[in-house]
């Protein structure tokens, strides 16, 4: 819950040689998920996970300038957001990290996203892979109704839908006709990064 100290803390790990993501994936996000278990317990409450979450955004701020990125200046484009009806969006955030270090042009849509949007956003900027998330089994049907939506316009084969979240699971994936299935920010980025090279090479 203290941001300045997540922020030094972050500095120091750098200073020590530790690799950026290392830092990340073994520090700060371990931390948060102390912070899950402890909500799911009862132990901590909302106030609590929001102050956790900016100590958390705090250390990446530090952090993300120094993951390695990927030369790659025709970079895929993405769009991701967490699906409508949930707020939670440090996995999110993360994955956005992730997918820019390795060289992908990200659209952020945010929190909340009204299902429509996702479709529209990638038309627009001409991207072919959606993204979304949720940490709420309550609005995981959200992520079937885009993939509905890209399939009533007929456009459904054009893009590569990737999804992850706490209750996201691979049958589930395959359930809704996703075609990746993430369990973290960094198997994200590798996982379309591996999908985009099998298909231009089919």
């Amino acid at each position: 819950m203290e941001e300045d100290k997540a922020r030094n803390t972050s500095c120091e790990a750098i200073d020590f040689g530790i690799e950026a993501y290392e830092a990340i994936n073994g520090g700060l996000v371990k931390g948060m998920k102390v912070v899950g278990d402890l909500y799911e317990r009862q132990e901590y409450f909302i106030p609590e996970v929001l102050l956790c979450s900016d100590a958390l955004t705090a250390g990446l701020e530090v952090l993300q300038p120094h993951l390695p990125v990927d030369g790659n200046k025709a970079a895929e484009k993405v769009v991701i957001g967490v699906v409508q009806g949930d707020t939670h969006d440090i996995g999110k955030n993360l994955v956005k990290i992730m997918l820019e270090a390795s060289g992908f042009e990200v659209y952020d849509l945010g929190r909340n996203v009204p299902l429509q949007d996702f479709a529209e956003k990638a038309l627009e900027v001409g991207s072919r892979i959606i993204g979304m998330s949720t940490l709420m089994t309550t609005t995981m049907d959200g992520m079937r109704t885009v993939i509905d939506d890209l399939k009533k316009r007929g456009i459904r084969d054009e893009f590569l839908v990737i999804i992850g979240g706490g209750p996201i699971s691979p049958a589930f994936a395959k359930e809704i006709g996703a075609d990746l299935y993430a369990p973290d920010a960094n198997s994200a980025a590798r996982k379309l990064k591996e999908l985009l090279e099998v298909r231009a090479c089919a």
